[in-house]
């Protein structure tokens, strides 16, 4: 998706430790438009197969899932990283390492918003070691569902997550993935 290359190369700033920071239009300032723009292309990729619900997890990728759902007309799930008092019954969970974070998650969702009829497709922001999305299949296994794809913002290429999920079969489209990146700033995009 070339307007989201050309926003990561122009607004897109590489920290150290190999995190790319989108922060002033992905993930904590929010680009609507560009969003809008996301939803649509994930509609187009993902527009042969079946699906009934969206899950992501909190927080970054409840945004981009929540645009991305008007497209399809179907309810989002985010998976939480904490237990609440407004999560009652039973729940599916699956334990998440954050890359980013450099902390391991317990991340539930609630029995009740998925059911073995649901066909599931999954979103997020950012895919590199795939913990996330393995985590998400988990829930998604757990609850007899069907994870009809993976829809991913920016992969990064040179991690395992993308070649991990893809060696399980898994439908993953990601929109921008990144081969290489170095902290002067220079980024090599792949396909």
């Amino acid at each position: 998706m070339q307007i989201l290359k050309d926003r990561i190369v122009r607004d897109g700033r590489v920290a150290p430790g190999g995190v790319l920071k989108v922060d002033s239009f992905l993930n904590h300032q929010i680009d609507i438009e560009l969003y809008n723009e996301i939803g649509k292309e994930f509609k187009r990729i993902f527009s042969d197969i079946p699906v009934t619900k969206i899950l992501t997890i909190e927080a970054s990728g409840i945004g981009i899932a929540c645009i991305a759902a008007q497209y399809f007309k179907v309810p989002v799930i985010f998976a939480k990283k904490a237990k609440t008092k407004n999560i009652d019954g039973s729940v599916f969970t699956s334990k998440v390492e954050s890359f980013t974070h450099g902390k391991t998650y317990d991340i539930m969702v609630s029995a009740k918003f998925i059911s073995p009829d649901d066909k599931i497709l999954i979103i997020d922001d950012f895919l590199a070691n795939g913990k996330a999305v393995l985590g998400l299949l988990d829930i998604v296994k757990s609850a007899g569902a069907e994870a009809t794809g993976v829809g991913i913002v920016i992969e990064k290429g040179f991690q395992e997550g993308g070649k991990m999920i893809r060696e399980l079969g898994i439908n993953l489209h990601s929109l921008a993935i990144i081969n290489e990146m170095d902290d002067e700033g220079n980024i090599t995009f792949g396909n």
